[in-house]
């Protein structure tokens, strides 16, 4: 490959993936942080086998799956006890799993071969304007200027500050509901196995995902989730634990209440908060969009981070073959038609498990989840689930 200059907004998922995967193929990698200190943000992420192929293609797997556990199923009740979901990989391809990781493993394994793999990384550098979409320069708010470059990818997640300059008419409003996340030791390995999930109506969503190693190494971790509107979370966090945990939990969940008797407070609890992120095309002259900041949605498909690793993966392969600015068009059309399914069957799907109402709950129990066990309806969920819908075929780099 032609040594290429190019530059990366955001340390997250997607902009590490594709530094490393760039900065192996013999491009000049600057990666801007905004943060002094990079971090990552929430608790677990499941990865799919499309994301661990991608892992792969970035000689990240082994690593991965050494800080991870294995997930077999998807399992989700609704509060009267009824199945409403069960989707097994091994429907998919016989000893098929996912991965869950703790976001600080799958950050750990991304940022330390970077600078082995030559990528300057430079902190404190947070963007506010891009000059120049064909010959780009990058500005901080400290004055300081970065480039010009080749390329410059836009990775900096939902809430981007960038892509309003790239893609004007892009949309990117707030999700009505969130969740706020905890990590709780599981010795017994009573959550193994599976990412297991609870419903209450449609407003209240509640699940435990085995992620293995947690933030500081521990072992047998286990993240576990509970939606809240957005507009509500301050007063919620703000709230008696206890009363939650024994009043609002215990009855859904007794099990994951038990695991948090020893807690007082909410200490150890973070946020997260969604998008809806449309833009159109994510290429504009030499700059391009990446990961959640081209495509973010909700996290009803559990796609994001398996997503921007594919991103990454295939753009490295596209420009390796075609070193130029032109390698992005052709790039985000093949990558659009497989990231569009996903964005369709979010937005479908996040109403029967986010939304206030009896309206979208009674759908999913007399037509979604009856549906859903049908042999082809159940072959598309695990499609889904897997990350393996996708309109064409795979490039040989991500294919599972």
């Amino acid at each position: 490959m032609t040594k290429l200059k190019i530059g990366i907004v955001g340390c997250g998922v997607g902009g590490m993936a594709a530094a490393l995967a760039l900065a192996r193929k013999g491009c000049a990698v600057t990666l801007l942080e905004a943060f002094e200190q990079p971090r990552p943000v929430g608790s677990g992420l499941l990865l799919q086998p499309t994301g661990l192929a991608a892992l792969r293609a970035l000689r990240l797997e082994d690593a991965v799956r050494a800080a991870g556990a294995p997930v077999q199923e998807l399992i989700g009740h609704d509060s009267h006890g009824r199945r409403v979901m069960a989707l097994d990989y091994a429907d998919w391809r016989p000893g098929a799993h996912g991965v869950g990781i703790h976001r600080a493993a799958l950050f750990d394994a991304l940022h330390a071969p970077l600078a082995p793999a030559g990528v300057e990384v430079v902190t404190g550098a947070r963007i506010t304007r891009l000059e120049d979409a064909a010959r780009p320069v990058l500005h901080d708010e400290a004055g300081r200027s970065f480039g010009p470059f080749d390329i410059v990818l836009v990775a900096d997640g939902s809430a981007s500050t960038l892509r309003g300059a790239l893609k004007p008419r892009a949309r990117a409003p707030v999700y009505p509901w969130g969740a706020v996340w905890t990590n709780i030791a599981d010795p017994d390995d009573r959550f193994a196995g599976a990412l297991r999930q609870v419903y209450h109506r449609a407003e209240v969503m509640c699940g435990a995902l085995p992620v293995g190693l947690g933030p500081d190494g521990e072992e047998n971790c286990t993240a576990v989730f509970w939606s809240v509107p957005v507009a509500d979370m301050d007063a919620f966090l703000a709230g008696d634990f206890a009363r939650w945990r024994d009043q609002r939990l215990a009855p859904l969940w007794p099990g994951l209440a038990q695991a948090l008797a020893g807690r007082n407070d909410w200490a150890g609890f973070s946020r997260a908060i969604y998008r809806d992120v449309s833009v159109g095309r994510w290429d504009v002259g030499a700059c391009a969009l990446i990961g959640d900041a081209a495509h973010g949605t909700s996290p009803q498909l559990g796609q994001g981070a398996n997503l921007a690793l594919m991103d990454a993966a295939e753009l490295a392969e596209r420009l390796a073959a075609t070193p130029s600015p032109a390698a992005l068009k052709g790039w985000q059309a093949d990558r659009r038609r497989h990231v569009g399914l996903y964005q369709l069957a979010s937005k479908a799907l996040t109403p029967l498990f986010q939304s206030r109402g009896w309206f979208w709950p009674a759908v999913r129990t007399f037509g979604f989840t009856p549906m859903s066990r049908l042999p082809g309806i159940k072959q598309l969920g695990v499609l889904l689930l897997t990350g393996t819908l996708r309109l064409g075929r795979f490039p040989r780099i991500t294919r599972p």
